[in-house]
C-alpha cells in the first residue's frame, strides 16, 4: 500500500534502535514499539513532543556534541534569531561556570542547555533571571523525580540545585550561568545556560564531596528529554510573572519553599566584610536575608561576587 519496501523498513528501523528506541521484531510479522517508560532517549522529537510552551524551546537546536552552549546562543543571536530560541546538547567540551570557572562535562548522561532571551528589562533586574531558572529546575525536578522515596530536592541560594538521600548531606545537582550582551547601554540579548547531572554515576575527585545526579539521587534512569522539557515548561510561567512585576515577588514563595539555606547557619563570604549569620528567606529582589550572628539589622545578600556557604557543609 505504502510502496515502501522490506528492506527500507528494516534500515530506517535500525535507525531507531541505534537511538535507543525499544522495538520488538517478529519474524514475518513486523515491529512493534514497546514501552518508553524506562528509556532515556535524549534527541529534538522527544525533547519538542513533550513541550507545551508557546516561544520557550522554539525553535530548538539539538546537538550531539558542541563547545559551549551560551556561545552557539550568542552566535544565532548574531544572526537574528527569535526570543526563545534553545541550544541543547547531549555533551559539551568547553563548558562556563561562574567568575571564569571550568565546567566539568562528561562525556555521556547528561544535560547541557542554553536559551536566548531578547527581555524588555531594566539591566539592573537581569541578575535575578538566574533565580528564576533555579526555580524552573527545582519545580521540574520535583515534578518529574519528585515521588521518589528517601530522595528531597531544594535549591541552595541563589542557583544551585541540590539533593538530600534519607536525611543526608545536600550535594549539587546542577549549574546556571547568566550571560549578557550589550549594545548601546541597552540589553541585545541575554542567555542562560544550565548543566544538569543527570545519569551520570561517577564525579571526578575534586567535586565528588558535594556533586550528585539525578540518577544516583533516586536510584533509577531519568528520562533526559522529559526532564528538558518539563524545565522550559516552567521557565515559560515563571518567566513571564518576573517581566510582569520586574522583580521576584510573584515567585518568591514559591522559592523558598525549596530553599534549604532557610534557618541554616551560613558564611556570607563578602570579600569586604565576611561575616557569619542565620539565613531567614529572600527578598523580592532574589536577595538572600541573612540575620548577622552579632546582632544587629537583617543583611540582604546579592548574588554578584559573593559566596554562601553553610558552616557544617556545603549547605
Amino acid at each position: 500500500m505504502l510502496r515502501v519496501s522490506r528492506t527500507a523498513v528494516w534500515k530506517n528501523i535500525q535507525k531507531l534502535k541505534e537511538e535507543g528506541y525499544p522495538i520488538e521484531a517478529v519474524t514475518n510479522k513486523g515491529y512493534r514499539l514497546l514501552s518508553m517508560e524506562e528509556t532515556d532517549i535524549f534527541n529534538r522529537e522527544q525533547i519538542v513532543g513533550k513541550l507545551s510552551t508557546s516561544w520557550a524551546g522554539r525553535p530548538l537546536i539539538f546537538k550531539e556534541e558542541t563547545g559551549s552552549t551560551n556561545d552557539d546562543v550568542f552566535a544565532l543571536a548574531a544572526e537574528g534569531c527569535p526570543h526563545g530560541t534553545l541550544v541543547v546538547a547531549a555533551r559539551q567540551t568547553a563548558g562556563k561556570g561562574r567568575r571564569g570557572r571550568t565546567w566539568i562535562s562528561p562525556q555521556e548522561g547528561n544535560i547541557y542547555m542554553s536559551i536566548l532571551l531578547k527581555p524588555d528589562l531594566r539591566p539592573e533586574v537581569t541578575p535575578m533571571l538566574t533565580v528564576v531558572m533555579a526555580l524552573s529546575v527545582y519545580q521540574a525536578a520535583e515534578s518529574i523525580c519528585g515521588d521518589s522515596a528517601g530522595c528531597r530536592f531544594g535549591i541552595k541560594w541563589p542557583n544551585d540545585i541540590v539533593a538530600s538521600v534519607d536525611g543526608g548531606a545536600y550535594r549539587k545537582l546542577c549549574g546556571i550561568l547568566t550571560e549578557m550582551r550589550m549594545e548601546d547601554s541597552e540589553i541585545s540579548a541575554i542567555t542562560i545556560g544550565t548543566g544538569l547531572n543527570v545519569n551520570q554515576t561517577e564525579f571526578a575527585p575534586e567535586i565528588a564531596e558535594n556533586a550528585t545526579s539525578f540518577s544516583l539521587s533516586t536510584g533509577k534512569k531519568i528520562n533526559r528529554a522529559a526532564l528538558t522539557a518539563a524545565i522550559w515548561n516552567h521557565f515559560e510561567k515563571n518567566y513571564a510573572l518576573f517581566v510582569q512585576n520586574q522583580d521576584f515577588s510573584a515567585l518568591r514563595p514559591a522559592y523558598e519553599a525549596g530553599l534549604v539555606n532557610c534557618g541554616k547557619s551560613v558564611h556570607v563570604l563578602d570579600p569586604r566584610e565576611p561575616f557569619t549569620g542565620t539565613a531567614i528567606g529572600i527578598n523580592d529582589l532574589g536577595e538572600l536575608l541573612v540575620q548577622p550572628d552579632g546582632g544587629g539589622p537583617v543583611r540582604a545578600i546579592g548574588s554578584g561576587e559573593v559566596s554562601v556557604r553553610g558552616v557544617k557543609g556545603y549547605v
